[in-house]
């Protein structure tokens, strides 16, 4: 695979600065490098300050391709990026906690085409892949150096359904662990379909729930992305990237069950245009959840109820970009980083936690192409 894993600095931070009294925290930005996607380096390392909301440049990590999803390990010592090319790989990188800096460890395929999504399993020993156009999904041993080992178990997916130029296949888009640790989730864009799996923790094998895999079948059309889990882990929060809906479910692990329990739109009413959903956040309290539309360019807020996790729309915020495809919450909550990949911007709001609303800052970082924003404490 044609990847070059070198590093190049930039107005790299002195250490001095970075190693003051108090915490510091770092945001690691993944981006398409090749063209027409993008015209990135690499991944980019930026401190961030938390008075302001400003990036400021560490390090590049040129040469990685494509790194358009990353993924920080439980104890933040090693960062995995993506791959998203048509031979697709998983890239590992050690961190250096104090400054922030990567150093490349090494590279696995992801044994399908545009890797779009890593996370682990609840130990931490395997790394989780969604292969986009592949169709599949992976499980990939890691080592006690945070290196990825070959591939222990690959799953491909069958279906298709009702959009042609979209779901004439299967498009695995996230793959994570249910917050008890007992089941892996993925959601595929191509079937209209949410699928849970177990994983056998001393082979590294992927196994369907029970008689198939596939748990819900989305509304047709649907293209269900991303999504996340309330603070208790009992509500799942779906966006749907081709009909422009967040779709809310009663998870019960014990039933390995999701229940339906409310669709509603991502975008303003009246609104006319085309639009792509990407993400979508709960906020640590759980009281608010965000997603982000690309077309009509903002972050959809809604209110979380507190019992039954259902939501009411509290507004939208332009991301005062185009196509924001990731964003990201610091972990106190205060702060939201949206990456807008066809402006070249990370734009910094700040987030009332009383109401949910955010307020765009001065703070507008130039960057390539961005579509991932992590945040790490130093």
């Amino acid at each position: 695979m044609p990847v070059h894993l070198s590093l190049k600095k930039g107005m790299s931070i002195p250490a001095e600065k970075i190693a003051l009294g108090r915490s510091v925290m770092f945001v690691y930005v993944g981006a398409y490098t090749e063209s027409p996607q993008g015209t990135a380096e690499g991944i980019s390392v930026h401190q961030f300050d938390p008075e302001s909301g400003r990036l400021s440049l560490v390090q590049t990590v040129a040469g990685v391709a494509n790194p358009s999803f990353l993924a920080l390990d439980a104890g933040q010592h090693t960062l995995y990026a993506v791959n998203e090319l048509a031979d697709g790989g998983v890239s590992a990188f050690s961190r250096d906690v104090e400054t922030g800096e990567l150093t490349p460890i090494n590279q696995q395929q992801s044994h399908g085409a545009d890797p779009c999504y890593i996370s682990f399993d609840p130990t931490g020993r395997f790394a989780l892949v969604a292969n986009y156009t592949g169709g599949t999904v992976a499980v990939l041993p890691i080592g006690e150096d945070g290196s990825l080992s070959p591939a222990s178990s690959v799953i491909h997916h069958e279906g298709l359904s009702s959009v042609p130029d979209r779901q004439s296949e299967p498009h695995p888009h996230m793959i994570a662990p249910t917050p008890d640790g007992r089941f892996i989730l993925v959601t595929d864009l191509g079937i209209d379909g949410l699928l849970l799996y177990r994983l056998d923790e001393a082979t590294g094998q992927l196994q369907p729930s029970g008689p198939g895999a596939l748990v819900v079948k989305t509304a047709t059309g649907a293209g269900p992305r991303h999504f996340a889990f309330s603070p208790n882990g009992r509500i799942l929060y779906v966006i749907n990237e081709l009909n422009s809906t967040l779709t809310v479910y009663a998870y019960d692990g014990e039933a390995g069950t999701l229940e339906p329990l409310q669709t509603v739109s991502t975008l303003p009413e009246g609104f006319i245009g085309e639009n792509d959903c990407a993400h979508v956040l709960v906020s640590p309290d759980g009281r608010f959840v965000y997603g982000s539309n690309r077309g009509h360019n903002s972050i959809a807020i809604w209110a979380a109820e507190e019992t039954s996790g259902t939501v009411t729309p509290v507004g939208h915020e332009s991301t005062r970009g185009k196509t924001p495809r990731n964003f990201a919450l610091d972990p106190s909550g205060s702060w939201l980083l949206v990456a807008n990949q066809d402006s070249d911007s990370i734009v910094a709001f700040r987030r009332d936690q009383t109401s949910g609303l955010l307020t765009a800052t001065d703070e507008v970082t130039a960057s390539p192409s961005p579509v991932a924003v992590v945040f790490a404490s130093g």
